[in-house]
């Protein structure tokens, strides 16, 4: 069958050979001319929600021996893309679409890896999972600190060290460790030696517990099934590292209010609100709406609704939320929103919260640009009463616990932007108030008198007892 080229289902084949064309025609082109692919090749497109896109690189459509085949040729360069197109079709013609197929598509089935390392494993995972880099970067410590308590390691200088390098050649130690050896016996044995530094304090041993929990979840979240399902060129060991290994008890997060807010908020206008601004407002911020650590370092201006009297958290720029379930509306007391139309008319720059360090995209560690700021405020709650591992966090905890005592644990769900009720649940104590229907009145306008009991008819029981003899 004869070989042609076609750019589309309108294209004529073109002659082989370069006959005399007569006096007044166009001259046809050989195949092994450039020129003839040049004409020939194009960029296809395609359709997405309705809006039309070209894609960048060019492409050829090729028959040989009855078959068809569309074929890209990897350059948006016109003339680069004719040449190969002539490659390609020459090689086609004399050894056939399987060989040519062989040579210019070739399927790269990846080597399988064995005996993987902690380090070859959280990069494979960071290659394949889904979520977050930041979140799985959290998940990767938690794992690299199970495997340095379970296998302690000695290098030059602090693991904190990171200018000198002893973080670097700490990060090296972990890392060359063999996933297999990370075995779930090993993992259970971490568990209780972790708890048992807690020593016999009974508050020691319950953080102790929650810290466990807390690391065995995150590290495990690596091998979880839409990962390990990926991951089909690994040989991962059997069983998994944390196959089996059981969480501690859960223990109780619930929130008892111990502050005395009308004192506090007092305290902080007098020590705060004139010398400290910046830290007033993060206050303000965490006390009265609630919002997370991050969500305050990245607050922007245009997040207050002034004429809704509310405040809205959103994806932007510089910030991406904890979930998609963190995103919402919450609603602002007017007292509070004057607060800030004041601090807008002052504002120099697009953040709420001003300050000098600027805000670092796709940071894979904890970056705060106020951190300055926040740990002159902790310093202060602690000062103040609030003497816990995180007192900036007790502050949105606060606020939860003030709406759930006034509106029940739903509008504290709202105002939280929890996922599910149920952690809410766990956390805060519902409302105490004796909740009614509210229709009571409807029985008052009209007196109700209850009917008499009728009188109970008392059946006379036969005299069953037994004569004397």
């Amino acid at each position: 069958m004869h070989e042609i080229a076609r750019t589309s289902s309108t294209n004529k084949p073109a002659s082989d050979s370069q006959a005399p064309s007569a006096p007044g025609t166009k001259r046809r082109l050989s195949k092994t001319h450039l020129d003839y692919w040049r004409a020939r090749i194009k960029r296809p497109f395609y359709t997405r929600a309705g809006v039309r896109y070209e894609a960048p690189n060019f492409s050829v459509e090729l028959q040989h021996q009855g078959k068809r085949r569309n074929w890209s040729l990897g350059t948006p360069n016109r003339d680069a893309a004719a040449g190969r197109s002539k490659e390609i079709y020459l090689h086609l013609v004399t050894n056939g679409w399987e060989a040519t197929i062989g040579k210019f598509r070739p399927r790269t089935v990846p080597e399988r890896k064995i005996h993987l390392t902690v380090g070859e494993f959280i990069a494979e995972v960071k290659h394949v999972a889904s979520g977050r880099e930041r979140t799985i970067e959290s998940y990767a410590k938690a794992l690299r600190k199970i495997v340095s308590d379970v296998f302690p390691v000695s290098t030059k200088g602090s693991k904190l060290d990171r200018r000198g390098g002893g973080h670097a050649r700490w990060l090296e130690a972990i890392h060359s460790r063999r996933l297999a050896e990370l075995t779930p016996q090993k993992i259970q044995e971490w568990k209780r030696t972790f708890i048992a530094r807690a020593g016999t304090d009974p508050i020691a041993i319950r953080s102790a517990r929650t810290s466990a929990n807390t690391f065995l979840g995150c590290a495990k979240s690596l091998f979880s099934r839409g990962i390990i399902r990926q991951l089909t060129h690994i040989e991962l060991p059997s069983p998994l590292p944390f196959e089996g290994v059981e969480f501690e008890p859960r223990q109780s997060k619930k929130y008892y209010s111990r502050i005395q807010v009308p004192e506090l908020i007092a305290q902080a206008r007098t020590d705060l609100a004139q010398e400290h601004p910046e830290v007033f407002k993060i206050f303000l911020l965490a006390l009265f709406t609630g919002l997370r650590r991050s969500e305050i370092d990245l607050l922007e201006w245009p997040a207050f609704r002034w004429d809704e009297s509310a405040l809205g958290i959103e994806p932007t720029k510089f910030f991406h939320p904890k979930s998609e379930d963190s995103i919402g509306v919450i609603p602002i007391e007017a007292e509070l929103l004057e607060v800030f139309r004041g601090y807008r008319a002052r504002a120099s720059g697009p953040f709420v919260i001003e300050s000098d360090q600027p805000p670092r995209l796709g940071a894979t560690f904890t970056y705060y640009r106020c951190d300055e700021h926040f740990r002159f405020l902790i310093q202060w709650l602690r000062k103040h009463g609030i003497d816990n591992a995180k007192p900036l966090h007790t502050l949105r905890k606060e606020f939860g616990s003030q709406l759930c005592a006034a509106h029940g644990i739903y509008a504290a769900s709202r105002g939280l932007r929890h996922a599910d009720i149920a952690i809410t649940s766990s956390y805060y104590t519902d409302s105490k108030a004796r909740a009614v229907v509210g229709l009571g009145h409807l029985l008052a306008e009209q007196k109700i008198v209850p009917l008499p009991v009728p009188e109970k008819k008392v059946r006379k029981q036969p005299n069953r007892s037994r004569s004397p003899n």
